[in-house]
């Protein structure tokens, strides 16, 4: 039984088995009280283990951390304050030691620049198995919102012809070269160059367009070489789309989703939780409370652009009109202007991605940003350009070979329709929710430049 069901169980006479790791051990006289934790939940549970069972000096008494051991024996009430039951152990087996000499781990409060170092090892500290649970939970969430809201999941591929953002950042997907002094991606084995996809949003408007509704969850790859808190080499996307959509129900729909999401968590999470508001962010639940309890304030670019100009805050990127929002932009506006989640839309044409839908003004676009406070950009979004002869002349002004995106193009001669969507940043909402500073430690193996 998992520790998780074991510590929700009453005392009972009926003989049991337990397995898990151990996480510490202290000794009395001719009794050692080991706690075990089998990753199912944050609290462990204390075995107690008397003088007179079998290998008793040959087994319990060598026990480290990190070993892993399954216990025989009942669930006894316990007299020790904080914990209302404890096993008490008949028998052991110990499937595997973990030498105290050599293991990484021990009965202190490592570093989270520590455990990066050993990537295979930290999901057994508390904090990153907190993290990990939430994670889990948040996956479950989204399917169950997009499953309630009449939503078609689709695989998008991961391999991908298609730069959707124009940055030129994708990782490229090359194969041993035919021939001697050949460069290594040729013969391409597409037939012409393929990457690691930066979204799946391009692939999704296709099916948004045959089923309606769809959305895509999974790996996303940017070949960006950037070391800060907020980057990854390779990270996971939320992306619905949807016919028949503008950028308003756009909007609508993500404050649904964000809400959605945070509330399940504060429902669900309840002791991950306490973990991070203890030692990571005091004001935690009282931000993620704030964020289901009011509406998301909404302003345009424009009128961002001139707050921030009219601040009298010093930034270290100078904004105006035309230049793209950074991190410092987006919090200030978040945090210190509005006070919570922000959405602001209709950016320049000139900053925003080829597939976004033109305003009438010929200036901006029908794009939108939800900002959070501590994190900045937490979702982008836009109503597509769903007009033949305009997305055309976006194309051709970022210098998009049409041919390339011929099929995309079909989308528009064939049964064109409104639509939009939007992409979630999934360890960036996570590093919300937890509290977690560095992006790093919100992914199971965080892929960086340098350190695969």
């Amino acid at each position: 039984m998992l520790i998780k069901k074991i510590l929700k169980t009453s005392p009972t006479a009926e003989i049991m088995e337990v397995k898990g790791w151990v996480r510490t051990r202290r000794d009395a006289k001719d009794l050692s009280f080991i706690e075990i934790n089998d990753g199912s939940c944050l609290k462990n549970l204390q075995v107690v283990a008397q003088g007179d069972m079998d290998n008793f000096e040959s087994l319990v008494r060598k026990l480290t951390t990190g070993c892993a051991v399954r216990f025989t024996g009942r669930l006894a009430a316990s007299p020790a304050k904080g914990q209302d039951v404890e096993f008490q152990a008949e028998s052991v087996e110990v499937y595997g030691w973990a030498p105290a000499e050599s293991y990484p781990l021990q009965k202190k409060r490592h570093s989270f620049e520590f455990l990066r170092d050993i990537p295979h090892l930290r999901p057994r500290t508390n904090s990153i198995g907190a993290v990990m649970r939430i994670r889990g939970q948040l996956v479950t969430a989204v399917n169950r919102f997009f499953e309630e809201e009449d939503f078609v999941q689709i695989h998008t591929p991961v391999i991908s012809t298609s730069d959707c953002e124009g940055a030129g950042e994708m990782f490229i997907v090359t194969t041993p070269g035919a021939g001697e002094g050949e460069p290594p991606c040729a013969p391409y084995f597409f037939g012409r160059p393929a990457g690691l996809t930066v979204s799946g949003q391009l692939e999704a408007e296709a099916y948004a367009m045959a089923l309606g509704r769809v959305y895509t969850f999974g790996p996303t790859f940017r070949a960006e070489n950037s070391h800060t808190s907020r980057h990854l080499a390779e990270f996971w996307m939320v992306e619905p789309e949807m016919a028949f959509c503008d950028l308003r129900e756009d909007i609508d729909l993500a404050e649904k989703f964000l809400k959605f999401l945070i509330a399940d968590v504060l429902d669900n999470c309840h002791e991950d939780l306490e973990l991070f508001t203890k030692f990571v962010d005091k004001g935690l639940r009282h931000r993620l409370e704030a964020v289901t309890g009011r509406a998301f304030t909404r302003t345009t670019y424009s009128e961002a652009v001139e707050i921030l100009e009219n601040s009298g805050k010093k930034f270290e990127y100078p904004i105006s009109w035309g230049s793209d929002l950074q991190a410092e932009h987006e919090r200030f506006l978040s945090e210190e202007i509005f006070g919570g989640p922000t959405v602001v839309t209709d950016y320049p044409a000139s900053i925003k991605p080829f597939y976004m839908r033109l305003n009438d003004e010929g200036k901006t676009v029908a794009a939108m940003d939800v900002l959070f406070p501590s994190i900045g950009e937490i979702i982008g979004g836009s109503q597509r350009e769903d007009r033949y002869e305009v997305l055309e002349k976006r194309m051709a002004a970022q210098n998009i070979d049409p041919a390339a995106y011929q099929w995309y193009l079909d989308l528009r001669r064939y049964g064109s329709a409104p639509h939009a969507g939007f992409g979630l940043g999934f360890e960036r909402l996570l590093q919300f929710v937890t509290g977690m500073t560095n992006i790093r430690d919100v992914i199971a193996f965080p892929r960086t430049a340098g350190r695969a």
